[in-house]
């Protein structure tokens, strides 16, 4: 029987890469199909997840990273680690909804703190998860990080983020020692 480890490929993204992640992290969380998984945020927010100039961003940065993991070449996960003194930030992560629920986000997510930790010497990882999303934060929660109760507000009326269905939105601080 495969483990959700199964074939996998770890590596860096590259410029060719762009389209697919952009398509990857619209379908985690947006719009119709992101309903396969449960990581879905179609219910709070409409419009695009990211773009490519944002992902070329991160892809290009000196201090980030994409994390890319395929399966029979096609990428089927990735996020995105970010250098930031002490710690590292954690975001742009996305699994491909017909995995969600394998544990495949398990394993990106531990790689991700391997390589955070081993690369730049992070002590603590960091994310921003919005605070509606309380399954997802509870997730992240099974997994070592925790609530900090620091916010900060949701970007509305920049669509490169999404068009909110809702005025409450903010996002939350969570943070985990990787000591």
């Amino acid at each position: 029987m495969d483990t959700p480890a199964t074939g996998l490929t770890f590596r860096d993204a590259t410029d060719a890469d762009v389209g697919a992640l952009v398509a990857l992290v619209e379908s985690a969380y947006r719009g119709d199909s992101s309903r396969t998984g449960w990581t879905t945020e179609a219910d709070i927010l409409e419009g695009q997840r990211t773009d490519p100039q944002g992902v070329l961003e991160v892809i290009k940065g000196s201090e980030s990273r994409v994390l890319t993991v395929e399966r029979d070449g096609r990428i089927v996960a990735c996020c995105q680690l970010e250098h930031r003194g002490d710690h590292a930030y954690f975001g742009m992560f996305a699994v491909s909804p017909a995995l969600q629920g394998s544990g495949l986000g398990k394993i990106v997510m531990a790689e991700a703190e391997r390589l955070a930790r081993e690369t730049w010497g992070a002590t603590e990882m960091r994310m921003t998860v919005i605070s509606a999303r309380e399954d997802l934060i509870a997730w992240y929660e099974r997994r070592g990080y925790r609530r900090t109760g620091k916010t900060q507000p949701f970007p509305y009326g920049d669509e490169r983020f999404g068009i909110p269905l809702r005025p409450d939105l903010r996002f939350e601080l969570l943070v985990k020692p990787l000591v």
